[in-house]
């Protein structure tokens, strides 16, 4: 029998983060993707929800390594995931290959390969690799985050106007316009904004309080799930879209039905009045 077999959250951090590091050095040894630009040349790029949604031949590489991997160190444990699906109801492991991936297209070097167990649909422990760089970060439930093996903790911050604020935006080019309109409205009020293109590496960055606070709508499962869990492990709090509320945070669907809200304690709860005032609601 594996001796990856257990549900502890401690084995399933292991695996994680044995099968992110493992999946990152996979894509690192792969070749860069070519994107034509409509020219009709052999390109390795294509969309998906829009013209701006790219997939690469990459991302389903990475994430064949990865089911590959858990099918052999967790057999018959279903695997839920971006690029190939499955049932996220019956998930295990939920899969990003490649957060960021207009990041990696373009060659700049925040993009991520996310990693996350959960069980009962709860996420027990979880994995972000950082290909470029060779950070990992990882987190299990009740057992704190890291990165690299050294404990992180949120930021000390409890000024929101001097907090700086990670954020993101839509592929739609009409949800991204209230989305801009959301975070101007909100940029006179705090230090400064930062769009870094993953998810789950700005989750990360709360976590190292290298950020202060992360706030985006429309993220989906595969996005946060292994980031959330780190950001909340070193003492963010965290809300979710499908869960349930956060004191202080979420006021019904005020914030957004889809949004995802993680933030150092000591602005967690203006941070989310800011954003409901400029109007979070009707992103």
């Amino acid at each position: 029998m594996s001796p990856y077999r257990s549900s502890d959250p401690a084995t399933l951090r292991a695996v994680a983060e044995q099968v992110a590091a493992e999946a990152a050095e996979h894509l690192r040894g792969l070749p860069a993707p070519r994107d034509d630009g409509g020219a009709g040349g052999a390109s390795t790029v294509t969309t998906k929800s829009s013209p701006t949604d790219v997939v690469t031949a990459s991302d389903a590489s990475v994430e064949r390594f990865v089911r590959d991997r858990l099918a052999q160190l967790r057999p018959g444990e279903p695997v839920y995931g971006e690029e190939g699906a499955g049932d996220a109801t019956a998930a295990r492991w939920v899969v990003d290959p490649i957060d960021g991936t207009v990041n990696y297209l373009y060659g700049l070097p925040w993009y991520a390969v996310s990693i996350a167990a959960v069980v009962d649909g709860e996420g027990v422990a979880g994995a972000v690799s950082e290909p470029a760089s060779g950070r990992l970060w990882s987190a299990g439930r009740g057992l704190g985050a890291s990165l690299d093996g050294r404990p992180l903790r949120v930021a000390a911050t409890t000024e929101l106007g001097q907090s700086l604020v990670g954020t993101g935006f839509a592929y739609r080019a009409e949800r991204r316009a209230r989305q801009a309109r959301m975070v101007a409205a909100m940029l006179p009020e705090v230090r400064d904004v930062r769009r870094a293109g993953a998810a789950s590496l700005d989750l990360c960055a709360v976590a190292a309080g290298w950020l202060d606070g992360y706030l985006e709508h429309g993220c989906n499962w595969w996005d946060w799930a292994a980031g959330a869990l780190i950001a909340a492990e070193a003492g963010a709090l965290v809300h979710v879209a499908g869960t349930p509320g956060v004191p202080g945070l979420d006021d019904g669907d005020a914030l957004g039905a889809d949004v995802t809200l993680a933030a150092a304690p000591g602005i967690a709860a203006a941070l989310a009045a800011l954003a409901r005032r400029s109007g979070a609601g009707t992103v």
